[in-house]
C-alpha cells in the first residue's frame, strides 16, 4: 500500500467515523508502523485519538497506528494548510534540491495554487507544493 493511498484509505474512514477530524498526515515511520497527525476544531483528546484510532479498523490490520495532535510543530500537507498559516514560520524539506539545498526555513509568505513562497535566510524561495518532501510550522 502506497503512502498516497494509506492517506486516502485514512482520510475516508477518519470523515464517515468523525467528521470534525482533519487528517493533516499519514506517515509510514517504520516496518508496519505508520503515525496519523489529526486535528479537531475544540483540540485532540485522547479520546478522539481513540475513536480515531478504533475507525482505522482496516488499517490496524496492516499497521500499528500512532495517532496524535499536531502539536506546535504542526504539519503542512496541503495547500489549504499553507495558507492558513502565511506570516508564521515554517521549515519545508524539497524532494530534489533547489538552489543547492533541500532545507529551507522562513516565513511563509505566500501559498498559491501551485507553490509557496518562503523568505528564507537566502532570500525569497518558491517552492512547488509537489516538490515538498515534508514540511511543518517552526516554533516562534
Amino acid at each position: 500500500m502506497s503512502n498516497t493511498s494509506l492517506q486516502t484509505d485514512v482520510e475516508r474512514l477518519v470523515a464517515s467515523a468523525e467528521p470534525d477530524v482533519e487528517v493533516l498526515l499519514v506517515d509510514v515511520v517504520g516496518p508496519g508502523v505508520a503515525r496519523i497527525v489529526i486535528d479537531h476544531p475544540e483540540g485532540v483528546t485522547l479520546a478522539l485519538c481513540e475513536r480515531v484510532t478504533h475507525a482505522l479498523g482496516p488499517v490496524r490490520e496492516h499497521y500499528a497506528l500512532e495517532v496524535s495532535s499536531p502539536g506546535v510543530e504542526r504539519p503542512l500537507a496541503k495547500p489549504e494548510h499553507f495558507r492558513r498559516f502565511v506570516g508564521r514560520r515554517v521549515h519545508v524539506r524539497t524532494r530534489s534540491p533547489l538552489e543547492g539545498q533541500r532545507n529551507f526555513t522562513g516565513q511563509l509568505v505566500g501559498a498559491g495554487e501551485d507553490e509557496v513562497m518562503i523568505a528564507a535566510d537566502g532570500g525569497l524561495v518558491a517552492i512547488a507544493y509537489d516538490d515538498i518532501h515534508r514540511s511543518n510550522l517552526v516554533e516562534e
